[in-house]
């Protein structure tokens, strides 16, 4: 059972597509507008959060993990999803995360489900199906992509 960070369950069984979104901020203070974003696409029911958690990179480039209410006064969006921690991010995610981040930035990262694609996975479960694999194409990919075919 997978339950949304406002405690109601899927009792379907379904469950959509996972992905995950590495944010880095140069200035180590992102404002509130993306958490604002983020919170919509919840209470929407767009997506479910899994994971978030917050990445620091020292101008030194060790690497930290911590909760996002402790990102600091300039960014308290974040802080209304501190404690979303399912268990499937750890320390060799932020450690990875890590190793693209650039020295001297802070870093938030977010595991979750497309839980628009909940009903269309569970009927195609009744109907027999499954769903066995599933990836992100990169948006500029998509673009060069779309570049090269109107060229």
């Amino acid at each position: 059972m997978v339950s949304d960070t406002s405690g109601t369950p899927s009792t379907d069984g379904a469950i959509g597509p996972v992905d995950y979104v590495l944010l880095e901020f140069p200035d180590q203070e992102p404002s509130g507008e993306g958490a604002a974003a983020l919170a919509d696409l919840v209470d929407s029911g767009i997506i479910h959060l899994y994971d978030v958690i917050a990445i620091r990179k020292d101008a030194d480039g060790d690497v930290s993990g911590f909760e996002v209410s402790d990102l600091g006064d300039g960014v308290t969006g974040f802080a209304a999803f501190s404690g979303a921690r399912s268990g499937l991010l750890g320390d060799e995610d932020v450690s990875e995360a890590g190793e693209i981040l650039e020295p001297g930035t802070i870093a938030v990262l977010l595991v979750y489900e497309n839980a628009w694609a909940r009903p269309f996975v569970a009927a195609a479960q009744r109907a027999g199906g499954r769903m066995i694999a599933s990836a992100r194409l990169s948006a500029d990919d998509i673009m060069h992509a779309l570049e090269e075919l109107d060229g």
